[in-house]
């Protein structure tokens, strides 16, 4: 598989906050990705989660599904039972042909409260890590054989935030836990995404691009805000529109040869930036800064 270029539906309309777009027909944002050149798209709340039902909804825009989001809970329940609760989004993946499967442990997160601040994120103590990597590694296993890439989601306001968790998930975890790697959440999170890309390319599965407007971050941590608080305020915006030198993530995917899904995404107000507009934006700078590198 060579690259392939995607896009989230939540700059359209946005999941942990329905009212963002909560009015905007799933017909028009998939006319806009198709028109817009992607080749692809993930799954959001408005879609349909019957195979059938899926395939029709997407046949007429002729996107490919690239996965979509999955909430775990392997804090709280053992890899057989989450194995067990993933089987319907794992068996819409295989139907609508979709090869990677993104994961992100939910079970305490806080990223959809807006009750709690920037700062409120969970932690694991330093001896939580190992039952979690091991549950870890075994539903990645799971999901290997049944011919998917596994790919963990780190993301701010969950337990995988920062480079302190990335580096203990990375050492609890079996190698063939591969990594979403997010670019926007990496550089909000301190986590170091170019030295990942360089010191663990066979863990990068999947990757999101997004941008980051870093002073709008900086002021939600210092006034408290929620994470929700934050995307409201526009901390996070596609490539091209932020503070992240996207150059330099196309050029390290290049020199790890990495082949697979790069997929725009950005959280804000559909009523303050306009989803068509930004992200064509994005796919252009992304499309640009990919040849650049040779990665295209």
């Amino acid at each position: 598989m060579s690259i392939r270029f995607g896009v989230s539906p939540i700059a359209w309309a946005n999941d942990d906050m329905p009212e963002l777009g909560g009015d905007t027909p799933l017909e028009s944002i998939l006319r806009d990705i198709q028109e817009l050149g992607f080749d692809g798209v993930e799954l959001g709340g408005k879609f349909p989660r019957e195979a059938n039902a899926l395939k029709a909804t997407l046949a007429p825009f002729q996107l490919d599904l690239v996965g979509g989001w999955y909430s775990g809970s392997l804090l709280v329940q053992d890899a057989d039972a989450e194995i067990a609760a993933l089987q319907p989004h794992l068996n819409l993946l295989k139907a609508l042909g979709s090869n990677v499967f993104v994961f992100a442990e939910t079970s305490n997160a806080v990223h959809s409260n807006r009750a709690v601040p920037l700062e409120g994120t969970p932690r694991l103590k330093s001896g939580e890590w190992a039952q979690f990597g091991q549950r870890m590694s075994d539903v990645a296993d799971y999901i290997a054989g049944q011919g998917r890439k596994f790919a963990y989601h780190h993301h701010l306001g969950t337990v995988v935030e920062n480079q302190a968790d990335m580096d203990a998930f990375i050492a609890a975890t079996s190698p063939r836990v591969g990594f979403t790697l997010d670019t926007g959440h990496a550089a909000l999170g301190g986590v170091k995404s170019l030295d990942i890309v360089e010191k663990f390319p066979e863990r990068i599965a999947h990757v999101h691009c997004k941008d980051v407007r870093g002073p709008v971050h900086a002021e939600a941590r210092r006034s408290g805000k929620s994470f929700l608080d934050g995307v409201l305020a526009g901390m996070f915006t596609v490539p091209g529109d932020g503070g992240i030198d996207f150059a330099a993530v196309m050029q390290a995917l290049k020199r790890m040869d990495y082949s697979g899904w790069i997929i725009i995404e950005a959280e804000q107000d559909p009523a303050l930036a306009n989803p068509r507009t930004y992200a064509e934006l994005g796919l252009a700078t992304l499309k640009r800064e990919a040849a650049a590198a040779g990665l295209i």
